[in-house]
């Protein structure tokens, strides 16, 4: 047993004891589907010079967007109802009150000079003489009062920057110094405003209170820092960046850290409800999806155990360190977990045996590849892991490159799936390169597996492998057929978007709201049979209240509500409408923007990381079979007329990761075998690369299957279009990125 060996097997106890302590002693925080939250609605003011409309409650509901992402509430779902009404729906909110508290700040922060003591006039010298004498009581704040040292009021100038100028603010603790807890600004730009307001400020002498700034919160000073010494008149502090002191304790510097980073409200807000609400989903659909996922999972590893015999109940069992490791993560970093992130995770279970297939499939050709009397089990899979190394190394980097461009620049669900995709690449990577190997390297040695090809599963050559490899066919041997049908296929389904059109769901339209009182009690789960047996299908059905049924549905006409008020009388008596209102979409104009830009990114920098890494004709390649991807996946949901929601939101962001792992893979054999033979022509060698991974597109594929197949048929409504946008998916990531990507970049060079 190798040095490395024995670290590797260190590393992956430590691993896997830290994720069950934390997987036993966090509790998840779910969201909206599966447990509920609370349900606050705030109603825009009018002001002086701000009248209230749909635009400036948009824009009011972007800004609470921000504050909520920055309260740490994930997958909060915020809707406009009517003109000047927004609802806000925190998942699994510990403090409803500091929510309602910070939604309703309208966080106007503004920096003022300080000009001395009230009724004082400005001195000769004064930087506000020299500036000609500005209006000292314009703009200035009309609440707290800041005084020197003898008590006195201190008058401050008008605004000389406000809080739009500021880019980012964290909340950190001093542990140099005495200040505590204080807030870190930091200046857009170069941060020239700061500059200039410090800069006249350190033209009076030290000890002066002219000397000082004052910050300002909604019309009240919470700090007024001095200018150093060493800070010269005219120059001010360079830098574009400050901090905010005021003998905070960690919540006040926290809560007034987002309301800067969240921004100022257009307007002043009022929270005129607030109430509790139950899940989205019944316990039916949440149990129904518990069992398909374990089914699934357990038919994806006996599916691994079948092709690989004992390295692969090995790799099964990397299969639960990572399902482990991953849950860990999520429940250590305050993810909240929903039902469609759930069910991802699970389908990750099943993409994260690639890397084992990656890994078996390379040991395979390199035990066939050696010299009879020089093959070894442990030598193989040495080289399997060691060779395979550059292709995971590949795929999870265009992976976690889009994660993380996804959540520098997208938000909402967006930016959350984003997360959760990083920490499945994260964990895959440790439970293949780390544990799976430890475990694959202290079998390897057994002369008893290494006798036994049938029982070890790596010494022996799988058939399709061995198929192929005689019959050598020339699956790339007319590129621009291949080409045309995968034109003709986009065409297609591009077509059912023209003519059918997509049937968005309520979070991207919009809707109507209603909420009854019944005369009898009447549990969610009903309800919400009751409701799909109208044709209500789609709706979302949840408590709201001791005896209330809230429904959420598009495009509701009065006839349509009429029929579920007499599917709910069915079930609970008497039905009593106690409020009906239209409410905007979840994912609003700005969402959508930020994810299309964010997803544009995300595109964009995989393409130069795969030009970089391989050639520019493998990149574009690669992105081509990824829209080709996108267009079918879209365009098949668009003649099926199946809702595009959130949760097919999620569905398609984990197809374009799937779609380019898979290519990556291809084109990495391809690097491979070219740069062994830079002589020979690349068409053959492509044909070799695609050949020789085959095999594991189709282990791969079918792993992720089994499970999703499962999702489908045992998962009950909620899953069963998320798992046939996955099912889709998998099937066409599969095909273009041998049959569209590789012809593709076979015709550019």
């Amino acid at each position: 047993m190798t040095r490395a060996t024995v670290v590797r097997a260190v590393v992956a106890l430590c691993v896997l004891l830290v994720s069950t302590f934390l997987a036993l002693t966090t509790a998840p925080r779910l969201g909206l589907d599966l447990r509920g939250g609370t349900r606050l609605v705030v109603e825009a003011r009018d002001t002086a010079d701000v009248k209230v409309d749909r635009g400036v409650t948009d824009r009011t509901l972007e800004v609470l967007r921000n504050r909520v992402d920055a309260l740490g509430v994930a997958e909060p779902v915020l809707t406009r109802s009517g003109e000047n009404r927004i609802i806000v729906e925190l998942p699994d909110v510990q403090d409803p009150r500091e929510a309602a508290e910070v939604l309703g700040r309208t966080a106007q922060l503004t920096f003022h000079p300080v000009l001395g003591p009230a009724g004082d006039g400005p001195k000769a010298g004064d930087p506000e003489n020299q500036q000609g004498d500005a209006p000292k009581n314009n703009n200035s704040p009309q609440g707290k009062v800041l005084e020197d040292e003898q008590g006195r009021p201190l008058e401050l100038g008008r605004a000389a920057l406000t809080g739009a100028e500021v880019k980012d603010a964290e909340a950190l603790l001093d542990t140099q110094g005495s200040a505590g807890w204080f807030v870190s600004l930091d200046f857009r730009g170069s941060g020239k405003g700061w500059a200039r307001l410090t800069g006249d400020a350190a033209c009076h002498p030290p000890g002066d209170d002219r000397r000082r700034v004052a910050i300002v919160l909604d019309d009240e000073v919470v700090s007024s820092p001095g200018v150093d010494a060493e800070v010269r008149c005219g120059a001010g502090i360079t830098g574009g960046a400050t901090r905010i002191t005021g003998s905070f304790d960690q919540q006040e510097a926290r809560q007034l850290a987002l309301l800067v980073k969240g921004g100022a409200l257009p307007v002043p807000v009022e929270v005129v409800e607030q109430r509790t609400v139950g899940p989205t989903l019944g316990a039916d659909a949440i149990d129904a999806s518990a069992r398909a996922a374990v089914i699934g999972t357990v038919l994806t590893a006996l599916f691994v155990v079948a092709v690989y015999r004992f390295f692969g109940a090995l790799a099964a069992l990397a299969l639960v360190a990572y399902g482990l490791i991953s849950y860990a993560a999520l429940v250590g970093l305050g993810v909240t977990l929903t039902l469609p992130g759930l069910a991802g995770f699970v389908l990750a279970i099943g993409m994260a045996v690639d890397a084992n297939v990656l890994v078996f499939e390379r040991a395979r050709e390199e035990y066939r590849a050696a010299p009879p009397r020089r093959r070894s089990l442990r030598a193989a899979l040495a080289a399997g892991f060691r060779n395979a190394r550059g292709a995971i190394a590949d795929s999870n980097v265009t992976t976690l490159l889009a994660a993380g461009l996804l959540f520098v620049f997208a938000s909402g669900p967006v930016r959350g799936f984003g997360v959760t995709l990083a920490i499945g690449v994260l964990a895959s990577m440790v439970s293949a390169l780390v544990v799976a190997r430890a475990l694959a390297e202290l079998c390897a040695g057994s002369r008893f597996l290494a006798a036994r090809p049938r029982l070890n599963g790596v010494t022996l050559p799988g058939r399709l492998r061995e198929r192929l490899l005689r019959r050598s066919p020339d699956l790339l041997r007319h590129p621009r057929r291949l080409l045309a049908l995968s034109a003709l296929v986009v065409v297609v389904a591009g077509a059912g978007v023209g003519l059918r059109g997509l049937e968005l769901g309520v979070e991207f339209t919009g809707g109507r709201l209603t909420e009854y009182s019944t005369s009898r009690p009447v549990d969610v789960d009903t309800a919400r049979r009751a409701l799909a047996d109208a044709g209500f299908a789609n709706a979302e059905v949840n408590s709201s209240g001791e005896a209330d049924i809230s429904v959420r549905a598009p495009k509701l006409t009065d006839e349509e509500e009429a029929r579920v008020r007499a599917a709910l009388a069915e079930e609970g008596g008497e039905v009593t409408r106690v409020s009906d209102e239209m409410i905007g979409p979840s994912l609003g104009s700005e969402l959508r923007k930020n994810a299309l830009i964010a997803l544009g990114v995300a595109v964009a920098g995989q393409l130069l990381y795969l030009a970089v890494r391989f050639r520019w004709t493998f990149a574009a390649g690669t992105v081509t079979a990824m829209v080709h991807d996108v267009v079918v996946l879209v365009g098949v949901f668009a003649w099926l007329g199946k809702p595009v929601d959130g949760v097919f939101l999620a569905a398609l962001l984990t197809v374009i990761g799937y779609s380019v792992n898979d290519s990556v893979v291809v084109f990495d054999r391809v690097r491979e075998l070219w740069g062994a033979a830079r002589r020979k022509p690349l068409a053959p060698l492509a044909n070799t690369a695609v050949l020789q991974t085959l095999p594991r597109t189709i282990n791969t594929g079918m792993g992720a299957t089994f499970i999703l197949a499962a999702l489908a048929l045992l998962g009950g409504d909620t899953l069963a279009d998320f798992a046939l946008a996955l099912l889709i998916g998998v099937t066409v990531g599969s095909y273009s990125s041998i049959f569209t990507a590789v012809p593709l970049a076979l015709r550019l060079e």
